[in-house]
């Protein structure tokens, strides 16, 4: 399989840390592609009508576009444990997570159109302030709901990318007065998986 990628994308490394986490990682060959709602990549959109990163390529299948999508079938093809628990109140907490964790990079996304990514005379201050507002509730959120034992499921790798994605960028800080949540994270960012998966480049918007 193929993994069209994107190096400083938090969704794309997302289903690489799953891929990793579920032993796949060897089963895939992942192929860096610049995207950008501003910059077409016409090898990405004939996968993904959508034009974003990550894309999974199955031969002789369609292409799976969208990380927890991807995740959920990359849950299908090992011998592990789960990381996408099957039934009850198990599997509504993870994906919860998960929601959360996909809520603060599309926030994260959006501050940086109001803030580095917009040309200055188009940024809309008040809607940067309402994404910053997502961001810190949502920390809030995590330090108070976010299960921290041993057992590994999608939402933990759905966090931890997107945590060090906002680090990454410099967006506003999850750490300050969230203990909990901060040595969970830092404890997370030294699997093996997230080792291997490092974030690296620039948007390139032109």
């Amino acid at each position: 399989m193929k993994l069209l990628y994107q190096t400083h994308s938090p969704y794309a490394r997302k289903a690489l840390v799953f891929a990793h986490e579920a032993g796949l990682a060897d089963r895939l060959q992942v192929i860096h592609h610049e995207t950008s709602p501003t910059l077409r990549n016409p090898e990405v959109f004939e996968q993904n009508p959508l034009g974003k990163v990550p894309v999974l390529l199955r031969p002789g299948l369609p292409a799976i576009f969208e990380s927890d999508i991807i995740c959920a079938y990359l849950d299908t093809l090992h011998e592990r444990p789960r990381l996408i628990p099957a039934l009850g109140e198990p599997r509504w907490h993870a994906l919860r997570v998960q929601a959360v964790a996909q809520g603060l990079c599309e926030a994260g996304i959006a501050v940086r159109w109001e803030t580095v990514r917009r040309p200055e005379a188009l940024r809309f201050p008040e809607l940067r302030d309402g994404y910053i507002d997502k961001l810190l509730a949502s920390y809030d959120w995590l330090e108070n709901e976010l299960d921290t034992g041993e057992k590994i499921h999608v939402g933990h790798v759905a966090v931890a990318t997107a945590l060090s994605w906002l680090e990454f960028r410099e967006l506003p800080d999850f750490r300050a007065g969230r203990p909990r949540l901060s040595a969970w994270f830092d404890d997370f960012a030294q699997r093996p998986s997230m080792l291997a998966t490092p974030l690296s480049g620039d948007t390139q918007d032109r």
